[in-house]
Parts: structure tokens; sequence; C-alpha cells
């Protein structure tokens, strides 16, 4: 296969990519849904009756209202509403350069450990082998796609800031390149750890799911191989995906968006804390934040991602 694989995976990946970058959008948006804005640092001054007593405010607490969750269409009207049409493309140069960089890795080496992996008779390889080769593919794709990754979060989320906060991002190279002078280069792998761990989930359950369920499907004989076989092994590839993914998700796009002003203590130290503070927050489910817009995004996403590749596999094989 050699580099056949990563041309057919990275050109499949980034039409898919581009054609569901909106459905991403609004799946960005509702997981920063219910995120505490960062506050200025105010000295309180509470006196009563002349009296040099002073209240502290952790003394008492005052629960803010909840604000009823908005669903993926309300969310996506409103983008329209406020930001424009255009809004909803926010950051697909970023896109266009992850999937690149991340999916074009991930999709080369899992063909190359599946053909090296596949049982020579049959040209088909255990469950177990397909789950290892998606783990290894994933996470390396996720290493090298990184900063594309922290760029298009950061662009989709733009919009939701006050305007004096925006940091109105001219396109991707602009993104990685302010990013790399105003916080330092290892900003561009800032949640990194998330990153490779989501990829490598994603990864195994989608592509694995999608090789299993096709050969199952092809030796049942419920189906020829076709594109009916290719839309329901991808559809169920892509439910896997984000039943397993949504979580690391979550905490991955709030990690990357967070705003670390100079001399102050970031929001979050780390992924394990800002799950803590997400649950303790917002409950247990806020880590399910956005699900119904990235099972709507991972569905259409893996059903053109495959139905994709299996048709520029075929034109590939022509040569």
């Amino acid at each position: 296969m050699g580099l056949k694989g990563f041309a057919e995976g990275g050109i499949a990946s980034i039409v898919a990519g581009c054609s569901t970058h909106p459905l991403d959008l609004i799946k960005v948006r509702m997981q920063l849904d219910g995120e505490k804005p960062a506050l200025p640092n105010l000295r309180p001054a509470l006196a009563f009756n002349g009296s040099s007593s002073v209240v502290a405010p952790e003394s008492f607490h005052i629960p803010p209202p909840q604000p009823p969750r908005a669903g993926p269409i309300s969310v996506g009207v409103r983008i329209v509403q406020s930001e424009g049409v255009a809004a909803l493309f926010s950051g697909v140069s970023a896109t266009v350069l992850r999937q690149t960089l991340y999916s074009t890795t991930r999709m080369g080496l899992y063909d190359v450990l599946k053909t090296k992996w596949s049982d020579p008779n049959s040209g088909n390889m255990s469950l177990t082998r397909k789950i290892t080769a998606g783990l290894i593919a994933g996470g390396i794709g996720a290493a090298v796609g990184n900063p594309a990754d922290v760029a298009m979060v950061r662009m989709q989320a733009d919009g939701r800031l006050p305007l004096s906060q925006r940091r109105n991002y001219a396109g991707v190279v602009d993104a990685i390149t302010r990013m790399s002078k105003q916080e330092g280069i290892s900003s561009l792998w800032r949640g990194s750890s998330l990153t490779v761990n989501r990829a490598m989930i994603v990864t195994a359950a989608q592509l694995a799911s999608y090789d299993e369920i096709k050969e199952t499907i092809l030796e049942k004989g419920v189906m020829k191989d076709g594109l009916g076989t290719h839309v329901t092994a991808s559809f169920a590839a892509g439910f896997v995906a984000a039943v397993a993914s949504n979580p690391v998700d979550v905490i991955k796009t709030r990690v990357m968006n967070m705003k670390v002003e100079g001399g102050a203590a970031p929001p979050y130290k780390g992924a394990l804390d800002c799950a803590m503070k997400t649950v303790k927050a917002e409950g247990a489910m806020a880590l399910y934040k956005g699900f119904i817009p990235t099972i709507s995004r991972q569905g259409p996403f893996t059903v053109v991602l495959f139905v994709t590749l299996e048709q520029v596999r075929k034109i590939f094989n022509q040569f």
C-alpha cells in the first residue's frame, strides 16, 4: 500500500471534515456552554454602619441561575442570527490543516498496520488487532495534528466571547503564529494528552468497528459490498466513536479554549482538574454536553469519510 493509503485517507478525511464543519462548530459551542467566564480580580469592601468589619465574599455563596440548555438547532440559529451564516464555517482552514495532518497520518498508519497484520489467506484481521492498530494510529496522528486542533477549537469558539476578548484570528496560520509568539510554542500542544487519548479512542472505535461490521455484513450475506453496506457500517461506527469519545472531547475542548492571562492562574491545572471542576459545577452529564451534535456530526462525518474512501480506493486502484 505504502503512500497510497495515506493519500486515500487524507482526501476522504478533508472532504468529510469540510462537509460536516458546521456541526462540529455547534458541538464545540455546546461543550463550552455553562463554563464560567473569567472574572476580574475585585477587592471587596462591604461595611455596615461605619463598622470596620468586612464580610469576605467566601463567607456566603449565591449560586447563579442556570440558564436552560439550548439544543443544537437553537445554537445553530443563534450563531447565524448573531454572527452570520459564514460563522458556521469559522475555523474551516484549521479543519483542513487538521485533517491533512491528523487524519492522513492515522488513516495511513492504520492501513499499513492492517496490511501487515491481516491474515494472508482471508485478508482479515482479528478485532483485537484492529483496535490495537487504531490506538497506535490515532495516538501518533493526534500528536502530529495537535497545533491545528488547538487553532480550530479557538477559532470555532471565538464568536461566543465578548468583542473585547475575541482573538480574531485571520486564519489557521495566523492563529498558530500568534499562539507561538504570545503564549510560547508549548501552547500549540496544550491539551495534547487529551487529544491523543481522544484520537486513540475515536480511531480504534471508528476504524475497527467499521471494518468489523462491514466484514460481518459481507460474511453473513446481509448485503453485497456496495453503498448500502458502506453507509450502514460507517454510521454504526460513528455512533460507537461518539459514545466512547464525548467525555474526553468535552474536557479537551475546555482545556484548549481556556484563556491564560499573564500572571494569572489558568482556569484549569490540567485534564483531571478540568473534569473535576466541570462535574462539580455542572454535574456528571456535563461530560456528555454536545452529544447530540457529536453524534449528528460523527454519523455524517463517518459516512462521508468511508463512502468517499471506498470511492477514492476504486479510482486509485485503476492506476
